[in-house]
């Protein structure tokens, strides 16, 4: 791994394979660690120069200072569809992403997202279209509150949940995502993947801010409509956490997009759907019709 100073802060990331670079933007609260090893390979044998990096308040790259909100505050700006006073929006975290394009000498690139990534990589096609040759949202949503919300049975378990310390961010984790995955969800790998995370990395306030960010930013719809990129939208039909009607409307909403939803995918990137996640990312990469060049 390395890192860059890039858009005033500084960037860690991760490269693997050679090709046309592809930008891979993770969720809230995660790391460049969680997208799962066998999909990056995957994506990287199809031809790719797979660029993976934290966010900022996250993983290895710069983290903020200010008072981050409560579990309680964020719980009611969401069932109440208020917006929140954040440090930062979703703009600035893709701008981030930008940023560390032009660190590395690319003045463009495919990018996928999930979840919040997803929201991230929708902003650099709306805010930089020059700098996305095709975008993938995945498990992700527009930004209207009317679509893509949580369950309520959801938002009670979240609120309930105590603030995780070192000592207990493994089990807290395990069971945060117990409740968001599909079928496929395997505690004992989890629990090893968490812990390496949090030996890694731990923030929780970054994550209250990041989700500050996601609620400040507002609806992107009116911005997607305009775009003129190949997009893919995935997207799991378990989801609870970003309920699929934000899928379909992300879909909706950019002219041209295809929509692949899968019956045994909840918020997760289950390894069974690996090998069709890869190929339909790369198919949409070709739909971009031209080699990508870079600044060197």
């Amino acid at each position: 791994m390395a890192s860059v100073q890039a858009n005033g802060i500084t960037i860690e990331f991760e490269e693997q394979g050679t090709g046309e670079p592809i930008l891979l933007v993770m969720g809230l609260g995660a790391q460049l660690i969680d997208w799962p090893q066998g999909l990056v390979d995957l994506i990287a044998a199809e031809g790719f120069r797979v660029i993976r990096f934290d966010n900022r308040d996250s993983g290895l790259s710069s983290e903020f200072t200010s008072e981050p909100p409560t579990t309680a505050q964020l719980a009611k700006a969401v069932l109440l569809r208020r917006l929140l006073q954040a440090e930062y929006l979703l703009s600035d975290m893709a701008d981030d992403a930008v940023g560390l394009l032009g660190a590395l000498g690319i003045d463009s690139a495919h990018v996928v997202g999930a979840s919040m990534g997803g929201m991230i990589a929708q902003a650099m096609a709306i805010e930089h279209p020059a700098r996305v040759r095709s975008m993938t949202s995945i498990m992700s949503t527009t930004g209207n509150r009317r679509v893509g919300q949580p369950t309520l049975r959801l938002i009670q378990k979240t609120v309930r949940r105590p603030v995780p310390t070192r000592e207990t961010a493994a089990d807290i984790g395990v069971e945060a995502f117990r409740d968001i995955c599909g079928p496929t969800f395997d505690e004992d790998e989890f629990r090893a993947l968490v812990q390496t995370a949090v030996d890694r990395s731990f923030r929780p306030a970054g994550t209250a801010r990041q989700t500050a960010a996601i609620i400040a930013s507002g609806d992107r719809t009116a911005g997607l409509e305009r775009l003129d990129v190949p997009a893919l939208v995935i997207h799991g039909m378990l989801d609870e956490l970003v309920r699929p009607s934000g899928g379909l409307a992300t879909a909706r909403a950019i002219p041209g997009s295809r929509l692949l939803m899968f019956n045994d995918m909840a918020h997760d990137l289950p390894h069974t759907r690996w090998r069709e996640m890869a190929d339909a990312i790369a198919h949409n990469a070709q739909r971009a019709g031209r080699p990508l060049s870079a600044v060197v």
